[in-house]
């Protein structure tokens, strides 16, 4: 009944992180385990020397989104790449991807960036349902890219290096945005009237505006990368550097009134995933105490035996995760589970994290209730029917994307062994 209960409360929006804990203590009391094994959890947590790294770059993400940056970024992108045919979508696609990537979170980057994209799109004479279907795909695009949360958060809960899961990420990456720039640059073709025609004047104007944000991106990359920093030293660096340009250079923000706002507003997002995150690491303990990966792994053994029988099974089950879940939910409840089983079927902890985040960005985009339908359909004022058939084809694209990337696993740790000189 206690069970039954918990998943009606989960059914009508009781808060995650509460089911979790409450799961949590029933497990450990009804096992005469002192609960006190969540809080030397929670304890651990906080010790962690990447936690940091979480709060930080969330705040650098906001202080972007709350500034004039998403619009110098858009003037940039169309100035570079918006003559070409198709140049425009792609536009969107590349600043989209930039975005998320600091942003972590595909909500804000539909938001911050569509208003701005959409009537450009709108205005070149691309369809509206092409249009709508491009940003809904392209919220949640740069997951991948540094300095994403995900991959941090995945880091910290498989217990696997950071940096090698941002190089095992640069080339799925690449073909996730090569797969839609090509299909984008298709459609332009077949436009008879140019998209926007090339200025060097404008691009020169673009690059003078962006010439202090143009560098973030880049020092973070290359530092991370190179091994020159930490992703937690990276964080801090990010932070330092954007509430100088955006306060003091570009004037778009105040220091004293709108950067404590950003503050609250950015740490709300924070919270939510720390508690959920400690919560779920308690749970995490009796998970393991009962041995139930290796329960799990005994069911599996017995009914799958082939290694790529079982990835697809974990693309299947992964879509659906990231289709009901929030990626960072989803990431320390799931993970936990999953990673002893993949390994015993000989599926390297880097390729199986790029698998495992790449499916939960596929999934915000995952009828029926990928949560950037949702979004997009309230941003745009669609409903939310519209918003399947207009990202369809776009979540096909990036369905065939994950398949070459599950089954060639050297596009992700092949990559990475490669870069760090690993056998």
């Amino acid at each position: 009944m206690i069970i039954a209960l918990l998943i009606f409360f989960a059914l009508i929006g009781v808060p995650l992180f509460s089911i979790i804990g409450a799961v949590a203590i029933y497990a450990f009391t009804t096992s005469e385990i002192d609960t006190s094994a969540i809080i030397i959890e929670m304890v651990r947590l906080a010790s962690a020397p990447t936690l940091l790294a979480i709060p930080l770059f969330t705040f650098t993400g906001y202080v972007l989104a709350e500034s004039g940056a998403p619009r110098r970024m858009v003037d940039l992108s169309r100035a570079m790449i918006g003559w070409m045919p198709g140049g425009v979508p792609v536009m969107a696609i590349l600043s989209c991807a930039v975005f998320s990537a600091f942003t972590g979170a595909s909500g804000v980057t539909i938001i911050a960036l569509g208003g701005l994209l959409y009537p450009i799109l709108i205005t070149q004479k691309y369809p509206e349902k092409f249009t709508i279907g491009l940003l809904t795909a392209s919220g949640s695009l740069g997951l991948l890219l540094p300095p994403s949360l995900p991959v941090i958060l995945y880091g910290i809960i498989a217990e696997t290096e950071i940096n090698k899961l941002f190089v095992g990420a640069i080339i799925p990456e690449i073909i996730l945005l090569v797969m839609l720039s090509v299909f984008s640059i298709r459609k332009g073709l077949k436009r008879e009237q140019t998209s926007v025609p090339f200025s060097l004047k404008e691009l020169i104007r673009s690059v003078r505006e962006t010439a202090f944000e143009i560098p973030l991106p880049i020092i973070i990359i290359i530092g991370i990368y190179s091994g020159f920093f930490t992703p937690t030293e990276a964080a801090a660096i990010s932070s330092v550097y954007v509430i100088i340009v955006e306060t003091f250079i570009y004037r778009d923000l105040n220091l004293f009134k709108d950067i404590p706002k950003v503050m609250v507003k950015s740490m709300v997002l924070v919270g939510s995933i720390l508690i959920i995150l400690g919560a779920a690491l308690g749970l995490t303990n009796y998970i393991v105490d009962e041995q139930v990966p290796m329960k799990l792994l005994g069911w599996m053994q017995e009914f799958v035996t082939n290694k790529y029988v079982f990835l697809a099974l974990l693309n299947i089950f992964l879509l659906i995760v990231g289709c009901l879940m929030d990626i960072f939910s989803a990431i320390i409840v799931v993970v936990p589970l999953i990673k002893p089983v993949a390994i015993s079927f000989g599926i390297d902890p880097i390729h199986l994290g790029i698998i495992f985040l790449l499916n939960l960005e596929i999934g915000y985009l995952t009828p029926p209730i990928g949560i950037n339908l949702f979004i997009s359909s309230s941003r745009f004022n669609k409903p939310i029917i519209e918003l399947y058939k207009s990202s369809f084809i776009f979540l096909m694209l990036m369905m065939i994307a994950l398949i070459i990337i599950t089954y060639i696993p050297w596009l992700s740790e092949g990559f990475a062994k490669l870069v760090y000189g690993l056998p």
